[in-house]
């Protein structure tokens, strides 16, 4: 059964980014379709997989990260406007059978993302 899972890292703080807005769309086009809003736990991570078994079909997506209000609670000294704010990965899933985990490694200054499992 195919699902699209998520993790966040506080790299600039050496811990799990706890507490980040995730925002889960479908791509068609020029069409943006909301699918899911949730927020990462203790461990930066989702408590269930954005998508699972039928809901996540072959497509395109787009998972919007909202770093740069984790960071302002966390008191770091942010510029204004923030370098790294919202964090946006569109990406696409060829195989929905598949397990889809798209981690994010972020701090104020940079970003980046792999396909894990």
């Amino acid at each position: 059964m195919g699902k699209l899972t998520t993790h966040v890292l506080d790299t600039a703080n050496g811990r799990p980014g706890a507490g980040i807005k995730i925002e889960l769309f479908a791509l068609a086009g020029d069409t943006r379709r909301a699918l899911k809003t949730t927020t990462t736990n203790a461990d930066g991570r989702c408590n269930e997989p954005l998508l699972e078994g039928g809901a996540l079909v072959a497509g395109e997506y787009e998972l919007v990260f909202h770093a740069g209000d984790y960071f302002a609670a966390a008191g770091a000294p942010l510029p204004q406007p923030r370098f790294v704010d919202r964090v946006v990965l569109r990406f696409g899933v060829a195989d929905a059978a598949a397990h889809y985990h798209v981690p994010l490694l972020v701090s104020p200054w940079s970003y980046s993302t792999y396909r894990g499992n």
